[in-house]
């Protein structure tokens, strides 16, 4: 009988959790729409110190959509286990890269192509394979949980390593390696989605009546939530402001998924009742889901075009449908495009001959 209420939990949080990435995906089309509205109005931007977007419908749409879907993704954490929780965020990631090619006409390459099917498959194994027992279901095992030796070591060295990276890596460093700044954003994360699963357990057992309000646990983890998620908005800001944003999300969600799993595994310890091909098959969509991911986000702005094929591809028959196939018409590569006409380049040689020519005199 005690299956059921977990199995059922379980699902909870899966729809909970794809719901979450699905109104976070769409929350990024619709802040975006209502800036490119702004912009074509001639209002003053908001990368330009602007705020004439907060008097845009589409943007608050946007704002509430993300809301919601974070408000979707706590409660999906009181359900399920943070290994499937937060992998799944991984969606949100699709979900945007898809609405952007249909409502923003930014193009999804071959490669984001790819990287969409491959992590559809990565969080599918997932699901298939992810932990579905629940090891924490009150307050005072997660009390007790927070006392076991092994997350405290666990902890405390975390907490060291950002320290180091927030004091000596950062001022050195953080300019130049986008390393530096992800590392803080995804360790003090990890402990963000542990102080989410015991505040998760806390309103849970105050619905059941229970005098949680009286425990100072509950209140301590609410307290370390604000500070952990504060400290990782501000470099995360950091990282997006000073490098590519194709190059730090895929980077940020690598590191914090392998962060809060490894702190789930070791504080919640939802992989102790796992067998051995379960353990497999969550590692490997796991490693998919990143592959997937790092398609999307490395190779978003390279176009997929026949000339860039080696010349032994590219034979007259086949060029029409694959022209056709790729939408080559769209993009040329930089690689192969005429950079001058030949009138531009006499102009420029003629140029180049006649200032050599005064030097000598």
């Amino acid at each position: 009988m005690e299956a059921e209420p977990i199995r059922s939990n379980f699902y909870i949080g899966l729809a909970l959790a794809v719901v979450s990435s699905i109104l976070i995906g769409g929350s990024f089309i619709l802040k975006k729409k209502g800036l490119l509205k702004l912009s074509s109005s001639g209002l003053v931007r908001a990368g330009q110190g602007g705020h004439a977007y907060l008097r845009e419908w589409l943007w608050w749409a946007g704002m509430l959509s993300m809301a919601a879907g974070e408000a979707a993704n706590f409660a999906a954490y009181i359900f399920a286990p943070a290994t499937l929780v937060t992998p799944l965020g991984a969606l949100s990631v699709l979900v945007s890269a898809v609405l952007s090619s249909y409502f923003l006409n930014e193009w999804l390459n071959v490669h984001g192509k790819l990287g969409c099917l491959l992590s559809i498959l990565g969080s599918t194994v997932m699901v298939i394979h992810a932990p579905q027992e629940e090891e924490v279901s009150t307050l005072q095992e997660m009390a007790d949980k927070l006392k076991d030796p092994g997350f405290i070591i666990f902890a405390v060295c975390m907490l060291f390593s950002s320290t180091l990276l927030i004091f000596v890596a950062g001022p050195r460093y953080g300019q130049n390696n986008v390393l530096v700044y992800v590392l803080i954003c995804s360790i003090i994360g990890s402990f963000s989605v542990s102080c989410v699963k015991g505040l998760g357990i806390t309103i849970k057992e105050l619905f059941a009546g229970k005098p949680v309000l009286k425990e100072p646990l509950g209140w301590v983890l609410l307290f370390c939530l604000v500070a952990c998620v504060s400290i990782q908005i501000n470099y995360l800001n950091k990282a997006l402001d000073i490098f590519n944003t194709s190059v730090v999300t895929p980077i940020y969600y690598v590191i914090f998924t392998t962060a809060v799993m490894t702190c789930s595994a070791i504080l919640f310890r939802e992989w102790q009742h796992m067998t051995l091909d379960n353990i497999i098959g969550t590692v490997s969509g796991f490693l998919t889901i990143v592959f997937g991911v790092f398609l999307i986000h490395a190779f978003r702005d390279i176009p997929f075009t026949p000339d860039l094929l080696p010349l032994f591809l590219r034979q007259a028959g086949a060029s029409p449908q694959l022209t056709s196939w790729s939408e080559a018409g769209r993009y040329q590569s930089s690689l192969h495009q005429v950079m001058f006409s030949p009138e531009d380049t006499a102009k420029v040689v003629q140029g180049v001959e006649e200032e050599t020519e005064r030097e000598r005199v």
